[in-house]
């Protein structure tokens, strides 16, 4: 990597964080006046804590948000940069989204779990590995109903296929963020070890969810 590479790197770095940091579920609620679900529900501002919050339509809406949000800055690096940086481009786009989603600097750094812009970066970054984990996603969440278990097994199926098929940044950039996701998830793992996890549709309003 050149030094005149470093400059296209912090520009999409800065982009792509910046899209991140649009929260979805945040301006949904205001938009449909529904509460802040940065403190209200699970204080999760999510797509789980908006279905709580104001139904089916305004979760959905949150969620295609949310992935959007993950997906088209790593489109973006894909038709603006070139080889040999396109790759690094991607995941770095990829992960910044995800990071803004954490840490929404127009949201006083306070944002939700990541798990629809992780999906929604993976699926730019690497479709196939991305369809796998949000299919195995789906399917743990019907069988258990758990969303956090549900996030936990796709970020580690999507890390784990990432590792062995896909260019080492591109691998990278699905694995931090796979960490990432389930160190967010410190709460509910432990919450799953006594039993006392929530499950989707709850009204508890002691959950923590996506």
């Amino acid at each position: 990597m050149t030094a005149l590479d470093w400059p296209l790197l912090l520009i999409v770095a800065v982009a792509a964080y910046l899209v991140g940091s649009l929260s979805t579920a945040v301006i949904t609620a205001r938009l449909l006046g529904l509460p802040d679900p940065r403190s209200a529900g699970s204080g999760n501002p999510g797509a789980t804590n908006v279905l709580r919050l104001g139904g089916k339509k305004a979760a959905i809406v949150t969620l295609v948000g949310d992935l959007l949000k993950g997906l088209l800055p790593v489109l973006v690096a894909y038709v603006a940069v070139d080889a040999p940086m396109q790759l690094v481009a991607m995941g770095t786009a990829g992960l910044f989204a995800f990071l803004g989603h954490l840490f929404p600097v127009f949201f006083g750094f306070k944002g939700g779990k990541g798990v629809a812009t992780a999906a929604g970066a993976i699926l730019g970054l690497a479709p196939l590995i991305g369809l796998i984990a949000i299919v195995g996603w789906a399917s743990t969440a019907a069988a258990t109903r758990y969303s956090s278990l549900s996030a936990l097994f796709a970020a580690v199926v999507a890390a784990t296929l990432a590792t062995f098929l896909s260019p080492p940044p591109i691998a990278l950039a699905i694995s931090v963020m796979a960490l990432l996701l389930i160190i967010r998830h410190h709460g509910n793992i432990r919450r799953l070890a006594r039993g006392e996890e929530p499950r989707i549709g709850a009204k508890s309003e002691q959950a923590d969810d996506e």
